[in-house]
């Protein structure tokens, strides 16, 4: 089995390690690569994608300098990069109207605000690496601990 990519998008770091922390849950079955720029983490997805190691999970803050979250993830689906990537957004300070261009442009799978808790975190990391198995025929028995019930049960409904 090979371990699902993961690329957490932040420029600050108390942020990426914070995430690292939470995300120790899933070492058996992720990579986890943290980048402070949407920049760099094109780059690293471009490197994974050459590696032949598909990205299952982007989760990517909102403010940040330079190109922003949101604009990070618009770009890439244009360029149809992120088909099958399940995309999660980071943000403190989101507006209405930034919530709703995130959603509908950007196609994010899921939104969550800093500060999160950190059970509620890791529970939908669970859901977004659930439908990124299941959508891409992966081998269920090979993340079964991994897996969301919830998400099973819609999918196979």
């Amino acid at each position: 089995m090979e371990k699902l990519q993961i690329i957490c998008v932040d420029d600050q770091r108390e942020v990426l390690a914070a995430v690292k922390k939470d995300l120790e849950i899933f070492e058996e079955y992720c990579e986890l690569h943290t980048c402070e720029t949407a920049d760099e983490a094109e780059e690293l997805f471009q490197e994974l994608k050459e590696e032949q190691k598909p990205v299952a999970l982007i989760i990517c803050d909102h403010i940040m300098p330079g190109e922003n979250g949101i604009d990070f993830f618009i770009r890439l689906n244009r360029d149809g990069q992120l088909n099958k990537t399940q995309k999660m957004l980071l943000t403190g300070l989101a507006t209405h109207q930034e919530t709703i261009k995130a959603i509908n442009e950007a196609n994010i799978d899921f939104y969550i605000e800093k500060p999160w808790v950190q059970v509620e975190f890791q529970n939908a990391v669970k859901k977004l690496l659930t439908r990124f198995i299941l959508k891409n025929d992966l081998n269920k028995a090979d993340f079964k601990p991994l897996l969301d019930e919830d998400e099973l049960k819609k999918f196979e409904a």
